[in-house]
């Protein structure tokens, strides 16, 4: 995978996917015209991606509710998963203000977990046929789903977090395989969890979850390769790390020193996509860290806030981070999705367009050529 310019994944839902998933849950809508507007809307993003020259494509994840939920929409098992299931916590904007979300009561694993369908098999073929370009398919990071394990309401189902991840990571290994077989060549795994690790509030709800912070670290990528090894070293894999990201607002703030050594050396992923959009990233001195075979994606590009990055200032930064890590390892991105979930953030689907060709341009001038 050569691609120099890269988004994480997820696009800007159109509003008339949005009001036919409404009326989808509400039973105003058959599943088969449902079906034929989120087709038509996979189009879309498409044919924008194509539209600037991007070198990767996604289907934006436009499928999803939310980056995460691909699991729980596709395995039996769980109770009390809403929306919010993704979105708990107490979430930061100085643009569009806080907001705490509780945890939904009730949301746990209760019951052996059955695989009813693929996660991302179905959407990959599609964009396949919808391309001609290079695509790219997301899933999310095993250890992510301890956010779903109670001791209590979990004990009839698994008897401790580890024989439950362990079927976690079944179902992404299977997905894996299945991709690969049906011709997909690169997979992300979103792991936005790792960097909450920084915050003591978040380091507590994990270590509550009967690990400490390192011992945890060091046992989500174990999983993660896990997850990884299920495929042949001919798929690519990226990683992706952030520090929240939902409807304009961020979780946590803080560099990538806490848990740089473990995850940019034990990782088995051929890219790193980053965030580093603004000062709550810090620097990018971890980077000294990543291997040589590794390439290092910059998400200097925001998915936050509508105002268009200073191509200069882009290429400034660029030229920092290849003091420290060679730059035929650099690429540039954003730093998350522009649609984490279905919210999405503040920005109308122009302005992602005009983030989307920014990068192609800053990639041309930096390494000369996008892909």
């Amino acid at each position: 995978m050569t691609a120099r310019a890269e988004h994480v994944g997820s696009l800007l839902r159109p509003p008339e996917l949005l009001e036919a998933r409404r009326r989808l849950a509400d039973g105003g809508i058959e599943p088969a015209e449902f079906k034929k507007i989120e087709d038509g809307a996979v189009r879309q993003v498409v044919d924008m991606q194509e539209g600037v020259g991007f070198p990767l494509l996604t289907d934006g994840e436009l499928r999803r509710e939310s980056f995460q939920s691909s699991l729980t929409e596709s395995v039996a098992g769980f109770t009390g998963v809403s929306i919010d299931a993704w979105l708990w916590g107490a979430w930061h904007s100085e643009v569009v203000g806080d907001l705490t979300v509780e945890r939904p009561a009730g949301l746990a694993v209760v019951e052996r977990m059955k695989r009813h369908r693929s996660l991302a098999a179905e959407d990959f073929t599609y964009l396949r046929s919808a391309t001609d370009r290079p695509t790219k398919v997301t899933l999310p990071s095993p250890s992510l789903f301890a956010n779903l394990f109670s001791p209590e309401a979990s004990r009839d189902a698994y008897a401790d977090l580890d024989d439950f991840l362990s079927d976690v990571v079944d179902v992404l290994a299977t997905e894996v395989r299945e991709l690969h077989r049906l011709g997909c060549t690169y997979v992300q795994l979103d792991a936005p969890h790792y960097p909450l690790l920084v915050d003591p509030v978040w380091r507590a709800f994990y270590e509550g979850r009967g690990w400490e912070a390192d011992r945890w670290l060091a046992y989500g990528i174990e999983l993660d390769n896990a997850v990884i090894s299920a495929a042949p070293s001919s798929m690519t894999f990226g990683f992706h790390l952030c520090r929240g990201n939902q409807g304009s607002r961020w979780l946590v703030t803080g560099g990538y020193e806490a848990i740089a050594g473990p995850v940019f050396t034990k990782v088995g992923a051929d890219r790193f996509l980053l965030e580093y959009d603004d000062e709550r990233s810090g620097g990018f001195e971890p980077l000294e860290l990543i291997p040589e075979d590794r390439v290092v994606v910059l998400g200097l590009v925001t998915t936050k806030v509508p105002a268009l990055e200073r191509p200069e200032t882009l290429l400034s930064r660029i030229d920092g981070a290849s003091k420290l890590v060679a730059r035929e390892q650099l690429a540039v991105g954003t730093q998350c999705g522009f649609s984490t979930s279905v919210v999405g953030n503040a920005l109308s689907i122009e302005e992602e367009r005009r983030k989307l060709a920014l990068l192609v341009e800053v990639a041309g001038t930096a390494f000369g050529t996008a892909g």
